[in-house]
């Protein structure tokens, strides 16, 4: 069936030729009706190669199982408007698809059950979490932490890029702050989360926690230096909090604060007991399938005989007196603060970028090899290091 000039309106009757129900993938045939049944399997739906405006194909959900294994269609024409794969993913979704033109090729024009729209994309979680800042006297800032939700068209390319950890530098000097990390490409949002913010070493003007993801701590000095502040630049949720106050009372000893971490801001040296700030806590995601915390703040140090700070959960180091500890490699951790004057602060933890994948929409073509799991019904890839995932 053919129409001149138009494809058919909501009230035209398209009399399709129904068949047997399909089971494996098929090139479909204009003017037929398909009832396809995924229940051992998601397959294919090849769209006809050649086509007249008004062709017409049905598709219903034999089994109500699209949900757990969908039907991915493909054409050599365009798909609405695009050369990429679309697919039917809702149970008991029926749909008719009709050639419009060679710019938009196939399009639905109805559907049964088809949710927010008759012709899907894949929905993919991710976790963005930027390289921890390194420490000084005080604990690094922890890298940004950001979750997001998005939905793909079926070929489109996923860049990843995972931020390194700032590094500690020579004796004397403050260390960097992290690297962001960041998914982009077509048709997505583009997210990037802030590297940790570097702690701050002695006095003015290294002594200044720098801001970042999360803050890096206030260096010795309290009063005379600041702390780092934390979701810079600002975002919606925040991606991180501000560094602690250092302490100084030359008299007697001299602390660094707590780095930021993603979930708490970094705790401030103890002017009572001469302790070094705590670096702040995490933020635990399931996006693996088990919790796991990530993104804690560096510890500030302090000196001889008084308590070191504790690195906030999530791979944030602890402070020292005289030896380097460094924030935890795919968490985002801050680095620690350190003491000796003849010693490197911390460096920040690498950060990690995760994405969680319906299994029955992951496509397998990747780049920069990221860690391949299952957690019940999706595939979570862990990028450590950059890399690439196609749709």
């Amino acid at each position: 069936m053919s129409y001149v000039g138009n494809y058919p309106a909501a009230t035209d009757v398209v009399d399709f030729k129904w068949q047997s129900v399909q089971t494996t993938g098929f090139t479909a045939v204009a003017g037929y009706a398909y009832p396809c049944n995924t229940t051992s399997a998601a397959f294919t739906v090849t769209l006809p190669s050649s086509a007249s405006v008004g062709d017409t194909i049905a598709l219903v959900d034999y089994a109500g199982t699209f949900a757990t294994n969908d039907i991915t269609l493909t054409s050599s024409l365009n798909i609405e408007g695009s050369a990429n794969n679309k697919l039917l993913t809702t149970n008991r979704e029926g749909v008719t698809i009709t050639y419009a033109d060679a710019t938009q090729g196939w399009v639905a024009t109805s559907g049964v059950n088809s949710g927010d729209q008759a012709l899907d994309t894949i929905p993919i979680d991710f976790l963005v979490v930027a390289g921890g800042g390194a420490g000084g006297n005080a604990g690094g800032g922890a890298g940004g932490f950001i979750t997001s939700t998005q939905s793909v068209q079926n070929g489109n390319s996923i860049t990843i890029t995972v931020g390194d950890g700032g590094t500690g530098l020579t004796a004397g000097n403050r260390g960097t702050s992290g690297n962001a990390s960041s998914i982009s490409g077509t048709g997505l949002t583009t997210i990037s989360s802030a590297g940790g913010g570097a702690g701050g070493y002695q006095a003015n003007p290294t002594g200044n926690g720098l801001s970042g993801g999360s803050g890096g701590g206030e260096g010795f000095g309290r009063g005379t230096n600041s702390v780092g502040s934390g979701n810079t630049p600002s975002t919606s949720p925040s991606q991180g909090n501000n560094g602690g106050l250092g302490y100084s009372d030359l008299a007697t000893y001299t602390a660094g604060g707590g780095g930021g971490g993603a979930g708490a801001v970094g705790g401030a040296a103890n002017s009572g007991t001469g302790a070094g700030g705590n670096g702040g806590s995490g933020t635990a995601s399931s996006i693996t399938g088990s919790s796991i915390t990530y993104a804690g703040g560096g510890g500030g140090a302090t000196a001889t005989g008084k308590t070191q700070g504790t690195g906030g959960g999530g791979g944030g180091a602890n402070g020292a007196l005289n030896t380097t500890t460094s924030g935890t490699a795919n968490t985002g951790g801050g680095g620690g603060g350190i003491n000796a004057s003849a010693s490197n602060g911390g460096s920040g933890g690498k950060g990690v970028v995760i994405l969680s994948i319906l299994t029955s929409n992951y496509s397998g073509t990747t780049t920069g090899s990221p860690t391949v799991t299952a957690s019940g019904a999706n595939t979570i890839l862990q990028f450590n290091g950059s890399g690439s995932y196609t749709a």
